[in-house]
C-alpha cells in the first residue's frame, strides 16, 4: 500500500524497552574492526572487560528495533539508510537498561520516479533515572515509495567539508564475512545477508551495513583526534552516498578543526565515496 502522510506523521512508537551488557558492548566493537590486532594496547579496552571502553556509535544499536513497520507502508525491499546522527547527552555506559522513543520527523516526496525521505529520531534514556544518555536522527531512503503527495523538500542540511588535504588518513579492511558478524548487534535486515533479497533490491550480492561504515569511522576519529578516548566525541553525523561491498577496504579521510573533526570514507578497490559530509563534534 502507498504511504499515507497524514498517518505517518502522526505515527509514535510505543516506548520500547531494551538493555545492553558488557558483552553487546565488545561484540559491537569487534564488529567494526576493534581488536584486528589482538595486541594492540590502545583498542584492547573496547574489547576486553578489564578496562572496558564503549564506542560512541552503538548509540544506534543499544535500543535497535526496526524503524519502520508495515503499516507505514514503505516497500522494505527498497529502503536503505540515507544519513545518521548522533548526539551524546553523556558518554556511553558499557551496559544499560535504557527507554527509547521514537517518532517521524518529517517525510519528503521526492517523486514517484525518486523515491521518499522519511527522517526519524530515537530519544534514549537510563530506565532506572530517565536521563537522557543519546538521541538518533537517521533518515531513511525508500526507494520505491514516492509519489505520495507529501513536501517535496526539507531533511538535514550537509555539512561541508574543508577545501584542503586530509590531515590524516585511516584505512580499514573490512572481512567478507563482516556484514554477518555486525548484523549479530541488531541490525538482521535481509539486505546484508540474503543474496536473494540484496538482488531483489538491486544489488549483485549483499552489502555491508551503513551503520557498520559509520562505527568503522568513528573508529578512525577516535584513533587520529580523540587518543582513544570515547568521552571526547558528543555528536557523530555523516551521509550514506554508496554501499560497501564485505571484504573491501575502507580509507578514512579526517580534518581537524578545534572541537570539530570532518569525515569522509571511500570504498579504496572501487575510488568510491561512501559516506560523506561527515562531522564529529569533540567536546573542550
Amino acid at each position: 500500500m502507498p504511504i499515507d502522510y497524514n498517518n505517518l506523521m502522526a505515527m509514535r512508537w510505543p516506548d520500547y524497552e531494551a538493555a545492553y551488557s558488557e558483552r553487546d558492548a565488545m561484540l559491537y566493537a569487534l564488529g567494526i574492526g576493534f581488536g584486528a590486532d589482538p595486541l594492540d594496547e590502545a583498542e584492547l579496552p573496547f574489547v576486553y572487560e578489564k578496562y572496558l571502553k564503549t564506542v560512541p556509535t552503538m548509540a544506534t544499536m543499544i535500543a535497535w528495533q526496526e524503524g519502520l513497520s508495515a503499516r507505514t507502508g514503505v516497500n522494505r525491499v527498497f529502503v536503505v539508510h540515507g544519513e545518521q546522527r548522533v548526539s551524546l547527552h553523556q558518554p556511553l555506559p558499557p551496559a544499560a537498561s535504557v527507554v527509547a522513543a521514537t517518532r517521524v520527523v518529517e517525510a519528503i516526496d521526492k517523486g514517484k520516479d525518486k523515491g521518499a525521505i522519511i527522517l526519524l529520531e530515537t530519544m534514549i534514556r537510563e530506565k532506572t533515572t530517565g536521563k537522557p544518555i543519546c538521541t538518533n536522527l537517521s533518515t531513511v531512503f525508500a526507494r520505491g515509495d514516492g509519489g505520495f503527495g507529501g513536501p517535496s523538500s526539507g531533511g538535514f542540511a550537509p555539512h561541508a567539508l574543508p577545501d584542503r588535504r586530509p590531515d590524516a588518513v585511516a584505512e580499514s579492511k573490512t572481512l567478507p564475512n563482516q556484514a554477518l558478524l555486525y548484523r549479530l548487534s541488531g541490525d538482521r535486515n535481509p539486505l546484508h545477508s540474503d543474496p536473494s533479497f540484496a538482488k531483489a533490491g538491486g544489488f549483485p550480492r549483499p552489502i555491508l551495513q551503513g551503520l557498520c561504515t559509520f562505527g568503522i569511522a568513528c573508529r578512525a576519529v577516535l584513533k587520529s583526534s580523540c587518543q582513544y578516548d570515547p568521552a571526547r566525541i558528543t555528536g557523530f553525523d555523516t551521509r550514506f552516498s554508496a554501499p560497501v561491498f564485505p571484504g573491501e577496504t575502507i580509507r578514512t579521510e579526517i580534518w581537524r578543526d578545534g572541537n570539530i573533526v570532518s569525515f569522509r570514507a571511500k570504498v579504496v578497490e572501487r575510488d568510491v565515496v561512501v559516506l560523506n559530509n561527515g562531522k564529529a563534534t569533540l567536546n573542550s
